[in-house]
């Protein structure tokens, strides 16, 4: 027995010649072990499996350990990743060390066995599964305190979790305070200064979408995937889920479409530990073996970076990559995002796949919502992809290296836009995102009312992220460099201050009619003159390059469904301005309140073609 391999191990557990044979060829391919792939592909369940290893080896067999019992001993956490023991003290009874055994070396345990018969005493076989799960309860608030804490303590600057810094608040104060006087006392130089500014502070920013409309290219063929290795790295898929009992089933389906070998995929879906909904409808599916659910402990910021953190203790693949409940990614995203990773230089630690509106034919609020997203993840994306800018990233569908996002400091729990800031702090420490072709989809809010939450939250988080950078401005500058710099005050900046001041568009309107055709004398100089055009231009040009940017990035059928809802535009964008300062409100009543997008499922994830 000492020389018994991994297939006669198997043989003597049960499992047909037939099924080791194709199991063998299959853990060839994918560079595994027979055991693993016996488990992911649902030939045996994991309870029966390992009980009956027990039974061989003549020890006792739980399914279940209680996580109370568990000893929080050093690099306990390595145990979620690969677990193999734990110690489990329980009162009243002597110490036993809960093991999982290996099919490969079930004859080498059975001969120390055999050896050191008093060990029989100490030892009970388990499950990985029944090892997770305890692992997760036992060091539970140990973990979440740590993920809370740990950017803000290891680099304050780059944490939300104070607002605005005193010397932000010192400098924004005074400046402000010099403006109004100045205004009070001089306004005939003042408000002209300031019309200028912003003009001319608007039409950089009109400039930058133009520029990546001009580079827009055509919608290209699928990416070739044929050059591929045979064996696959292991990859991991994280879903933050709350609330999201409706729509549990339709996320599982969607997640088992994705093309990856099931042995080398590693499915974590992360929920509140107090959702009880999402947990109980979880529990009602039949999950596959490579799909974990893990539990976060009710802890304030209630925030999905926190969440997402958090299960990043367990997390074994190289790779990682992150999707919401109501996404639909496309199969073969994985094998796109790991062919570009392969061929990518080493500073690629990021991949945005594009984000597909799935309903926009519903209300005039997804039709445009589904603009707005083609324009960024078909348009902008891209282009700042490819001037090796740095990408404010989606907050979903992005790839990562593991051990990068791990470097970074992974998600800022106090950033409720956590997907912009880790795009720019990954930029921050030399490394940058570009983007993919294969699409994710998802529905767009239909209601106004759910989708001016969203948009609350994302502009808070916009504002965060704004401050965050500009908390020492001049390190910002030399880490990022001018041209960064220089973008992300247009994309960032410049977003956060059109919106504020989009209200302001009727009463330009209204004063440069006044100018033109009643108060001619007022227009006469070249410098009002030059205004005016400039004024009109921003007006119109930005309602243009909106469109134009959004309906060439989309293909005939999407045009179709969005039909003409896109005329509503100047009343989307008066929406997106009460957004914009209802965030500034919120950010200094409660800057970390996560407004929670409710989803309902749909009859059928429709993927535009792509």
């Amino acid at each position: 027995m000492p020389d018994l391999d991994e297939a006669g191990a198997l043989r003597l557990l049960g499992v047909s010649r037939t099924l080791v044979s194709r199991l063998s060829r299959q853990a060839a391919i994918n560079q595994s072990s027979l055991e693993e792939e016996l488990l992911a592909n649902r030939h045996i369940d994991e309870e029966r499996h390992f009980e009956a290893m027990a039974e061989m080896l003549g020890l006792p067999f739980t399914a279940k350990i209680n996580g109370d019992n568990v000893q929080d001993l050093p690099r306990l956490d390595s145990q979620l990743q690969y677990p193999t023991q734990v110690r489990v003290i329980e009162r009243h009874r002597a110490p036993k060390v809960a093991i999982v055994p290996q099919a490969a070396r079930l004859g080498a345990t059975a001969e120390l066995l055999r050896k050191l018969p008093d060990l029989r005493q100490t030892l009970v076989v388990t499950t990985p599964s029944a090892i997770r799960k305890a692992v997760w309860t036992c060091g539970a608030e140990r973990r979440v305190r740590s993920v809370v804490f740990h950017l803000f303590e290891t680099a304050p600057d780059a944490s939300a979790r104070i607002v605005a810094s005193g010397k932000q608040g010192f400098l924004g104060g005074g400046i402000l305070a010099a403006l109004l006087l100045i205004l009070l006392h001089a306004p005939a130089l003042m408000l002209p200064l300031i019309h200028v500014i912003l003009s001319v502070s608007y039409l950089f920013a009109i400039i930058l979408r133009i520029v990546a409309l001009v580079l827009l290219r055509k919608q290209s063929p699928p990416p070739r995937l044929i050059d591929l290795p045979p064996a696959l790295p292991r990859y991991c898929v994280m879903v933050a889920l709350y609330k999201e009992a409706e729509v549990a089933a339709q996320l599982i389906r969607s997640l088992e479409r994705l093309e990856w070998p099931s042995a080398r995929l590693d499915i974590k879906l992360v929920c509140e530990a107090d959702d009880l909904d999402t947990l109980t409808a979880l529990k009602q599916v039949r999950l596959p073996p490579n799909f974990e659910v893990v539990e976060v402990p009710p802890c304030a910021p209630r925030t999905k970076p926190k969440a997402l953190s958090y299960a990043l203790a367990g997390v074994r693949g190289e790779y990682l990559t992150i999707y919401d409940a109501e996404d639909r990614p496309h199969p073969k995203q994985l094998l796109e995002a790991y062919t570009r990773f392969v061929a990518a230089p080493p500073d690629v630690a990021c991949l945005q796949s594009p984000l597909v509106i799935g309903n926009p034919e519903k209300s005039s609020v997804s039709a445009l919502f589904a603009l707005e997203y083609a324009a960024l993840f078909r348009g902008l994306l891209p282009m700042l992809a490819r001037f090796r800018l740095p990408l404010p990233l989606g907050g979903t569908s992005n790839h990562f290296k593991t051990d990068v996002l791990r470097e970074v400091g992974a998600w800022d729990p106090f950033n409720v836009t956590e997907d912009a800031d880790l795009g720019m702090r990954l930029f921050r420490h030399g490394y940058r995102a570009e983007t993919l072709r294969y699409q994710t989809v998802e529905d767009a809010p239909v209601n106004y009312n759910i989708w001016l939450g969203q948009r609350v939250r994302w502009f808070k988080g916009w504002f965060q992220t704004w401050l965050v950078i500009m908390r020492n401005p001049g390190k910002a500058t030399h880490e990022l460099g001018f041209p960064a710099m220089l973008t992300f005050q247009l994309m960032i900046g410049g977003m956060l201050l059109s919106a504020l001041m989009h209200p302001l568009t009727p009463v330009l309107l209204i004063s440069i009619l006044y100018r033109v055709f009643i108060d001619i004398d007022s227009g006469s100089s070249l410098t009002t003159r030059a205004l005016v055009v400039l004024d009109l231009f921003n007006v119109f040009g930005s309602y243009a390059v909106f469109l134009l940017l959004g309906l060439k990035c989309m293909v005939a059928e999407e045009k179709r469904r969005v039909g003409w809802r896109w005329m509503a535009l100047p009343y989307y964008w008066m929406m997106v301005s009460r957004a914009a300062w209802r965030a500034a409100n919120e950010l200094r009543t409660r800057p970390f309140f996560w407004h929670k997008t409710p989803h309902r499922p749909r009859d059928e994830a429709a993927m535009p073609d792509g």
